[in-house]
């Protein structure tokens, strides 16, 4: 009869056909499933040493090397992503998918001469820098470490992130650490401003001097002074990042105080180009 109760009820079929569709739009809507960094995290944790009180790391590019099998691994499935998954991540997630990529080719890089390199910039020459040679290809282009770090991290209005610096890793004792964990999307924020603390702690490449009253630097803040002056994460210059963090540079008592007034002139330092090796002194 029209209009009666076992009309009225949907279709088993029907039903059914809506659940699914149901659970499909919820798992769309919790978020797209992300790059597993598994891999690149188990090698990292074999890897790597933290040195200098935590303040710095080592590579045990030793090590890695009969561990190449799975470091080939991981990159070609980081290279078999396509840019329209990637663009179906949230901005966590293409991040840490971009950083962890440009240290884990970082290092395939230089395992391509190791042990017969003291520098990365062995790997470059006066015509060519080691950080353009297009070696690898990510998101369906052939790429170099340049693209990454300028062309897709640092590009103005995408990510607006100063504290990458202190994630991206270039092979060299100048660099902040290298960590022995993966980048990863939940924990982004917390690792990045964990490897600044850690870099700013570490007193050969930052360091107050009381006896002429200046902060000298790692040169890393002059090279992209500019990526600190658009007030992203709240920086407004080099100088204001070092005041707010006046704790890790010196000391309680007039230093500090100094540093927190903006009155400590900074001058930056040489930059430590020698290979980031466990075997380096």
């Amino acid at each position: 009869m029209p209009g009666s109760e076992a009309e009225q009820r949907p279709a088993p079929t029907r039903l059914v056909g809506w659940l699914l569709l149901a659970c499909v739009l919820a798992g769309w809507s919790a978020g797209v499933r992300a790059f597993d960094h598994g891999a690149w995290d188990a090698l990292l944790g074999r890897h790597v040493a933290w040195v200098s009180d935590g303040t710095a790391s080592r590579v045990d590019y030793a090590g890695f090397q009969p561990d190449l099998k799975n470091l080939d691994a991981y990159l070609a499935a980081l290279s078999n992503v396509p840019q329209q998954e990637f663009d179906t991540w949230n901005r966590a997630q293409r991040l840490a998918f971009l950083i962890n990529a440009y240290n884990a080719f970082t290092v395939r890089l230089v395992l391509t001469r190791y042990p017969d390199l003291d520098s990365i910039k062995d790997l470059g020459s006066v015509f060519s820098s080691p950080w353009r040679r297009r070696f690898f290809t990510l998101l369906g282009e052939r790429r170099h470490l340049d693209d990454i770090e300028h062309g897709l991290i640092r590009r103005p209005g995408v990510y607006d992130e100063p504290r990458i610096h202190f994630a991206l890793v270039c092979a060299s004792i100048g660099c902040p650490a290298l960590r022995n964990e993966a980048f990863v999307a939940d924990r982004l924020d917390q690792q990045m401003e964990d490897s600044l603390v850690r870099f700013l702690s570490d007193r050969s490449r930052n360091r107050y001097d009381p006896d002429t009253g200046t902060l000298a630097v790692s040169r890393l803040f002059d090279w992209y002074e500019e990526d600190f002056t658009h007030g992203h994460h709240g920086f407004k210059s080099v100088g204001d990042l070092l005041t707010r963090y006046a704790h890790l540079l010196a000391g309680q008592g007039p230093d500090r105080d100094r540093i927190r007034r903006g009155q400590a002139a900074i001058r930056y330092l040489d930059y430590d180009w020698r290979l980031n090796d466990l075997s380096t002194p």
